[in-house]
């Protein structure tokens, strides 16, 4: 297994350029480099038909969400793609994501629900996946004003996004909410403080780090039993039957590798139609990477396919 040649020069040109990495300083100034950072390495933003910006009720209050609609096609009846936004639970936002989700929009023909769900450590865990429930449940019961139909709903999500997209699924089978064709998950977070190999591999030199990963659970997980709540460490759920398909994406180089692959594994145990890839010769966040890396490109293309499918069936 060998690093890839592209990924390899990005990470030399960032130990080079001196900023500072993941986990580094205040969450205010994570959020300020990973915004710069997704936009120097993101794909340029493809034309989609329409965006716009909708409040969408709570637990907590309205959640701001981006609505992407796709460009050539009759907004009618069209399959609906929540995309929650990876950063570790404290950093991130609609926008270091919309470039990807204006591509999942085009190429999948879907309408993209982008929403800006509540951050740690102003807004610890369980905020976040409540708030991502909350967008599934407003989706499915308003479907329609959006032009959408409700029996065709994906989830998907990086990193920290997977996370919230795999306790999502887990959420409406066990609250008997909204049937999902898919859950795309992209190097998921599935068991928090994870004692893995890959952990031990990767620790440090390859963007995301254990020291970062420690600096992220320590902003979002207040509670010693938040450790192991099922709405934090999905891995931990023994009964997965008859949760939606899920494709699982990890990377070759990534602390997060081996437990997105044990719970790939674990949902295939249970039952659950499973498709895993892994990008060997990757870094954690590549996809987000795709104006710089041949490989990502081909990621999302292959992403927008496996939606096309679910959606079609």
């Amino acid at each position: 297994m060998a690093l890839n040649s592209q990924a390899e020069e990005l990470l030399k040109r960032a130990a080079e350029s001196g900023t500072p990495g993941l986990g580094e300083g205040t969450p205010e100034e994570g959020r300020a480099i990973f915004a710069t950072t997704t936009q120097l390495l993101g794909l340029p933003a493809p034309d989609v038909k329409d965006t716009k910006e909708i409040q969408i009720s709570g637990p907590n209050g309205p959640i701001r969400t981006l609505v992407i609609t796709p460009d050539g096609v009759e907004t009618n009846n069209l399959p609906l793609f929540i995309y929650y936004h990876g950063g570790g639970w404290v950093i991130g936002s609609p926008e270091t994501h919309y470039e990807e989700c204006c591509y999942y929009a085009n190429e999948a023909q879907c309408i993209v629900l982008v929403p800006d769900y509540r951050l740690a450590p102003e807004y610890p865990f369980p905020a976040a996946p409540e708030d991502c429930y909350a967008v599934l449940q407003w989706a499915a019961d308003n479907a329609e004003s959006l032009g959408a139909d409700k029996s065709r709903i994906a989830v998907g999500g990086d990193s920290a996004g997977g996370n919230l997209s795999a306790v999502v699924a887990q959420m409406t089978q066990q609250r008997n909410g909204p049937e999902l064709a898919l859950q795309l998950l992209i190097y998921p977070a599935t068991r928090m403080g994870a004692d893995t190999q890959s952990y031990k591999d990767f620790e440090d030199g390859y963007f995301l780090t254990a020291k970062a990963m420690n600096w992220f659970f320590g902003h979002y997980l207040k509670k010693a039993e938040d450790w192991d709540n099922l709405l934090a460490s999905p891995l931990l759920n023994d009964d997965l039957a008859g949760l939606a398909p899920a494709y699982v994406v990890t990377a070759g180089f990534d602390p997060l590798r081996d437990e997105g692959r044990a719970y790939a594994d674990k949902l295939k145990a249970a039952g659950v139609p499973v498709e895993y890839v892994c990008y060997e010769g990757q870094i954690h966040g590549f996809a987000s990477m795709a104006g710089a890396l041949d490989e990502a490109r081909s990621f999302l293309d292959e992403a927008a396919k496996v939606l096309r499918k679910a959606f079609n069936k």
